[in-house]
């Protein structure tokens, strides 16, 4: 009892950051109407029209095992795997594809999949909020590799002094949440020799664990290129709640590439952690409409254009900001180190962000590009107000 005491605590303290902005006047404001609501990626407008559409469809019963439970549907399977071909250039197998219920559950099943007790992953600092969460809930060791501000880039050389032979699997996150880093082909093929290299050294197969939920939403002309076409023993986890913008809708994907060794074997191991992290498949709906939803998005134009507005309009204030590349997030540096006192101090004016220690980048604060035209329209005020507050009470 006193193990599965010291494991909770730890799993705490993993979220802790996450756990306090819950408790924040930010979030106690997330709901009022009125405000201007940068903090998460929900949708601040009503769904695609073709999603719900979809999903009306979907819904109709042709026989009466409609809504009986499903595993990973042969339909969904196909769909999935003719876009993964058309998208990579490889021939992917609908087998290699495991349906989940989101990509939260593609990325614990991966790791109960792959990973010993005491395995470690490394994986790249700042992070999603639950990455080390679902590492540790599946006995791995996780090991940060921090990014450095404010480019944010993909060191290949960094991982590669991180990995030990212990190393299981390196995580990697692109589009890149929070930074909106797309990293090319160059740097994933010097990551790829570097885990090759580490795999031969340590006598066993290190996975590269790529986390795509955003790789259909890039800016300026960008192609988006998937570790997979670089590195053979790559896991690809994708969520279908970004670029629908239906977080949630519970549905998402695990997969692997032709190239993958021992692809049968994996298959099997994935199945059997789908089952022990809770019956991890998606719902009947979800699949019966799957082929119509590969097809939806959102409409990533507009959101470049609210990048371009947003970005210039705080630069223009003296923030320091990214220019994301990909996802539909900014990284904004705060005028005062404490990135939570300066999020409450911007709800206190109805702009909602989020604070930057939730996501490993004290002194920062993120923005969600999802929020509308007119929260624009009534945060950027509010930005500047913020800043020019906490500049008059900073001492020379």
């Amino acid at each position: 009892m006193a193990t599965t005491v010291r494991q909770i605590d730890r799993y705490a303290a993993s979220i802790a950051p996450f756990s306090r902005f819950f408790s924040s006047s930010i979030w106690a404001r997330l709901n009022e109407p009125g405000v201007a609501n940068f903090a998460v990626g929900n949708p601040q407008e009503m769904p695609l029209p073709g999603y719900v559409e979809a999903l009306g469809r979907a819904l109709r019963p042709l026989d009466k095992d409609w809504f009986a439970y499903k595993l990973s549907e042969p339909r969904s399977q196909a769909a999935v795997a003719r876009t993964l071909s058309g998208r990579t250039g490889m021939a992917w197998d609908p087998a290699d594809v495991a349906m989940t219920n989101g990509g939260f559950a593609a990325l614990a099943v991966t790791f109960r999949a792959i990973l010993e007790p005491g395995d470690e992953v490394v994986f790249l600092s700042p992070p999603w909020f639950f990455y080390e969460l679902l590492i540790l809930g599946a006995g791995g060791v996780p090991v940060r590799v921090s990014l450095a501000p404010p480019v944010f880039d993909l060191d290949p050389a960094t991982i590669a002094a991180a990995i030990t032979p212990r190393t299981r699997a390196v995580l990697v996150n692109s589009p890149h949440n929070p930074t909106g880093r797309v990293y090319p082909p160059e740097a994933l093929g010097a990551l790829g020799e570097v885990l090759a290299a580490a795999s031969e050294r340590n006598g066993r197969t290190v996975y590269l664990v790529s986390d795509e939920p955003y790789n259909r939403i890039v800016f300026d002309g960008r192609e988006f290129h998937s570790p997979a076409e670089a590195y053979p023993a790559t896991i690809v986890t994708y969520s279908f709640g970004k670029t629908l913008l239906a977080p949630g809708m519970r549905i998402g994907y695990v997969t692997t590439p032709p190239t993958m060794p021992d692809r049968e074997g994996l298959r099997e191991a994935l199945f059997v952690a789908q089952m022990a992290t809770g019956f991890a498949f998606p719902n009947a709906l979800l699949q019966h409409a799957i082929e119509d939803l590969e097809g939806l998005s959102i409409d990533v134009g507009a959101l470049e254009r609210r990048r371009d507005r947003v970005v210039a309009a705080l630069r223009g204030m003296g923030y320091a900001t990214t220019n994301p590349e990909g996802t539909f997030y900014v990284l904004a540096q705060a005028p005062i180190d404490d990135d939570m006192a300066f999020g409450e101090a911007l709800a206190e004016l109805g702009v909602l962000v989020l604070p930057g220690t939730v996501v490993e980048a004290p002194g920062w604060f993120r923005i969600s590009l999802t929020a509308s035209d007119e929260m624009v329209d009534r945060g950027l005020p509010g930005f500047e107000a913020a800043r020019a507050a906490a500049l008059e009470r900073t001492p020379a």
